[in-house]
C-alpha cells in the first residue's frame, strides 16, 4: 500500500453532499487536492466547495463512473483518487422489510460501487491512484434488525478486500473503512424502519480527518477498532 499525498491530486468524492462526504471533500481541498463532487443533489453539491467541479448522479446508475472520469479529465487532466462516502440504511426485521428496500440497500451500498469501479479503475491505474470506500462497523459485527443493511456493507468490504489484491498489479490501492456509528444524521433518514437506541456517535469531522490521514499515510484499511 502506497502513501497518496493529496496536495496537487485530483480526487472524486461520492456522497459529497452528505455530512461525511462534504467533510471529506472540504478536507481533501484543504490538503491541496482538486475535488470533483459527486452526488444526487445539485443544489447541495454546489455549496460544499466553491468552484469545484460537480457531477450530479446516483451511484446506482451504471454509467456514473464514465461521467466522473470524463469530468475529472476535462477539468483537471485525470483522476488520482476516489472516495466513496455514499450510502443508505434501513432498520427492522428482515421479514418486515420490503423487497424494494433490500434492493436499494444493495444497489447503493454494494452493486453501485462495483459498477463505478469498473469504469473508474482504468483512469486511476494511469496515475497509480487509490480508492477509499466507507463501509461500516456492521460489516464486522452484524446486528439483529439490520440484516439487509449489514449484508450490503459486508458485501462492500468483501469486494474491497478482494480488490486490494486484484488491483495490485495495476498500482491502484484500495482502502476499506469501517467506522462505528457516526453522527451524520443517516440513522434518522432510513429507507425503512426506525433506528434502535444508539450510543453517542463519533464526530464526523474527526472521522473525515482520520480517513484522509489513512489515504495520505498509506494504510490499507481502517477497522472499527482503529477509530478513537
Amino acid at each position: 500500500m502506497s502513501a497518496h499525498p493529496l496536495s496537487g491530486s485530483v480526487v472524486a468524492v461520492l456522497g459529497a453532499s452528505g455530512a461525511l462526504g462534504s467533510r471529506l471533500a472540504r478536507g481533501a481541498r484543504d490538503r491541496g487536492a482538486h475535488v470533483v463532487l459527486v452526488g444526487r443533489d445539485a443544489e447541495r453539491l454546489g455549496s460544499v466547495v466553491a468552484g469545484a467541479v460537480t457531477v450530479v448522479g446516483d451511484i446506482a446508475d451504471a454509467g456514473l463512473g464514465d461521467r466522473v472520469v470524463a469530468a475529472a479529465t476535462e477539468h483537471h487532466g485525470g483522476l488520482d483518487g476516489l472516495v466513496n462516502a455514499a450510502g443508505v440504511v434501513a432498520f427492522g426485521p428482515l421479514l418486515d422489510t420490503d423487497d424494494a428496500v433490500i434492493e436499494e440497500l444493495f444497489l447503493t451500498n454494494a452493486l453501485g460501487p462495483l459498477f463505478l469501479l469498473r469504469r473508474v479503475v482504468p483512469a486511476l491505474a494511469q496515475r497509480r491512484g487509490f480508492v477509499a470506500q466507507v463501509s461500516a462497523v456492521v460489516a464486522e459485527q452484524p446486528l439483529p434488525g439490520m440484516a439487509a443493511y449489514a449484508a450490503s456493507k459486508a458485501a462492500l468490504t468483501a469486494a474491497d478486500k478482494a480488490l486490494t489484491r486484484e488491483l495490485r498489479r495495476s498500482g491502484v490501492d484500495v482502502i476499506d473503512i469501517r467506522p462505528p456509528h457516526t453522527e451524520t444524521g443517516l440513522a434518522g433518514r432510513p429507507l425503512a424502519g426506525t433506528a434502535p437506541p444508539l450510543p453517542q456517535g463519533l464526530d464526523p469531522d474527526a472521522v473525515a480527518r482520520q480517513i484522509l490521514d489513512a489515504v495520505e499515510s498509506g494504510r490499507p484499511e481502517l477497522a472499527s477498532t482503529d477509530f478513537a
